[in-house]
Formats: structure tokens, C-alpha cells, sequence
């Protein structure tokens, strides 16, 4: 048998110090492919110490404001009862994971994660179901806590509350903590995992390597990559304009209509007034006044692929 320990965090900058060491509930969706914002490459990043951890945003600072409220509003609809787990658990089985969790229901052997979205994801609870993200993250406490049923509590958008249980699976718990343990491996070595498209990782690259040196590298070993780039580069100019050909199509048809529906879908064609400041005009117009002090500078590297004409 496993052995599970607590270890009672003082303040949040001693939760956020153990986080760093460990893999949490927050990101077991980005360690199998399912987090959104973050890619298994900028976690890596992150865990590595190379880029700060998230620190948080609004959407996470209204999320931990409602935390009570959701909770008891879980309470209230299931006759349960919660209490707030003060401490992160521990598991001897997986050395590299960590659970933080929201809360624990008394006189059960269960936790409750409790979540707050925008009324814009109402679409990803149809028929029952929620975001795989949650269901992975309820998978991490299970398996780390030991606990045998895990509650989802969710507040869309402020107006509407659902729950849903998560019943243990040892399938799911083993497949989630294997890919769990191949991910940490790369943090420990510092080998960094697969690079992929995501805007993640994207973000993660520039933060890493924010400035250019007058240095050129020798690209002969990524030929391939570099004749995947362009052929790809073609591909999306093809397309772009047969989704060209199909707007005009749409728009020769609908003639001078603002909108236009069907049974799927609705489409707008409407004319639209914007106003622009003309800092050429306004610069020639009065030459003597110093504008430099009204421009916003910025530094980014362009990343650009010339083909270049061969001997």
C-alpha cells in the first residue's frame, strides 16, 4: 500500500514554492495534450525553472473569490458536506505529484474540485458532459489522495450551477500517472519534450530567447523541416484562396443585404465605419512639434523562410 501524507502549506508563496517541485491537478491536463493554454513544452519550461510559473489573472482571481460560494452552493444542492483541505497530499507510488485540492467531503471518502467558466463554454456541458481538463485533473487527486469518488462543482458564466461524480478507475489513474512519470523524466534530465504548434509553446520560445545575436546556425540537419515549412506555406495560400472564391461567391449572391441565414449558419455582410488617427497628415501639419514622446516602441523577432536559388 502507497504511503499518502499531508504536509500543511503556511501561506501561498509556500504552496507556489511546492508547486514548482512537483506536477499538481493543474497540470496533468497539459502533461496528456488537453490544456488549451498550456503546452507540454512550456510546462516543461516552467518546471525547469527556464520560465516564471503562471502567477495567476482575473479569471483565476474571480475563480478563488467564488470558491466558497460554489462550495456551499455544492453543499446546499447535495445535502454534503465540505470542508477546506488546508494542506497538499503526497504519494509514495508517484514521487513527482502533488494535489492541492479545493475541498474534502466529510464522511467520505471523496474531494470536491470546484470550477468557474464563462457562459461562453456553456456549450462543452451538452448532454452531460464537461471539459476533459477537469476530468483529468479529478483523475490526478484520485490517484494521488487515494480517495475513491471525486465531486466537479461548476458556475458557468454566474448564472447556472451543475455537479458531477468521477468514480475511481484504475485504467485511467495508471495510463494518466505513466504519462505523468515519461514527462518528469524529461524535467529531471532537462530534455525537452516534443515541440509542437500550439500558441504555448510559440509564447514559451520567444520567452526564451527574446533577443537575436549577430550569430548564424548551420540549418542543413532540419532540410526537411525547412522543405515541410514551405510546402505548407503553399498550401495555406491555396486555401486561402478558395475560401476567397467561396466569400465572393456568398457575397455575389447576397447582393446588397447586411445578412444572410440558413439552417446552420448566419452571415453577416454589413458596412462598417473606422476611424483612424492619420499620424503622417497630422506630422506634416505641424512640423515643429516633437511626436516622438507619443510613440510606442516594441521588440519582437521576426521569423521569416526565404527559399534562396540554388548554384
Amino acid at each position: 500500500m502507497p504511503e499518502i501524507t499531508k504536509v500543511k502549506t503556511a501561506n501561498r508563496e509556500g504552496w507556489k514554492a511546492l508547486r514548482r517541485r512537483y506536477i499538481g491537478g493543474s497540470d496533468a491536463a497539459a502533461v496528456v495534450g488537453m490544456n488549451a493554454y498550456v503546452s507540454l513544452y512550456s510546462l516543461w519550461a516552467e518546471k525547469t525553472g527556464r520560465l516564471p510559473d503562471f502567477s495567476g489573472n482575473l479569471a483565476t482571481e474571480v475563480g478563488t473569490y467564488l470558491e466558497d460560494f460554489v462550495a456551499r452552493k455544492f453543499a446546499e444542492v447535495t445535502g454534503k458536506k465540505v470542508r477546506r483541505a488546508n494542506h497538499s497530499f503526497f504519494n509514495s507510488d508517484y514521487p513527482w505529484a502533488i494535489a492541492n485540492i479545493d475541498r474534502e467531503i466529510i464522511g467520505e471518502d471523496a474531494g470536491l474540485e470546484i470550477k468557474t467558466t464563462d457562459t461562453m463554454n456553456l456549450k462543452k456541458f451538452r448532454g452531460g458532459e464537461y471539459p476533459a481538463n477537469y476530468y483529468v485533473q479529478s483523475v490526478h487527486y484520485l490517484a494521488v489522495t487515494g480517495r475513491q469518488r471525486w465531486y466537479l462543482a461548476v458556475l458557468i458564466g454566474n448564472r447556472e450551477f451543475r455537479w458531477y461524480t468521477i468514480e475511481r478507475d484504475e485504467a485511467e489513474i495508471a495510463a494518466l500517472m505513466t504519462a505523468e512519470a515519461d514527462f518528469w523524466e524529461h524535467v529531471k534530465t532537462g530534455t525537452p519534450p516534443e515541440i509542437d504548434g500550439s500558441s504555448s509553446t510559440t509564447a514559451a520560445l520567444t520567452a526564451l530567447h527574446p533577443d537575436s545575436d549577430e550569430s548564424t546556425v548551420d540549418l542543413f540537419c532540419l532540410a526537411a523541416e525547412l522543405d515541410r515549412y514551405a510546402d505548407i506555406g503553399q498550401n495555406i495560400k491555396a486555401l486561402e484562396t478558395d475560401r476567397n472564391e467561396c466569400a465572393n461567391r456568398i457575397k455575389a449572391f447576397m447582393g446588397d443585404a447586411g445578412t444572410g441565414a440558413c439552417d446552420r449558419y448566419r452571415v453577416s455582410w454589413k458596412t462598417q465605419t473606422r476611424r483612424t488617427f492619420d499620424s503622417k497628415r497630422f506630422a506634416s501639419d505641424h512640423p515643429d512639434m516633437d511626436l516622438s514622446g507619443y510613440y510606442k516602441e516594441s521588440t519582437a523577432r521576426a521569423f521569416r523562410v526565404m527559399e534562396t536559388k540554388g548554384d
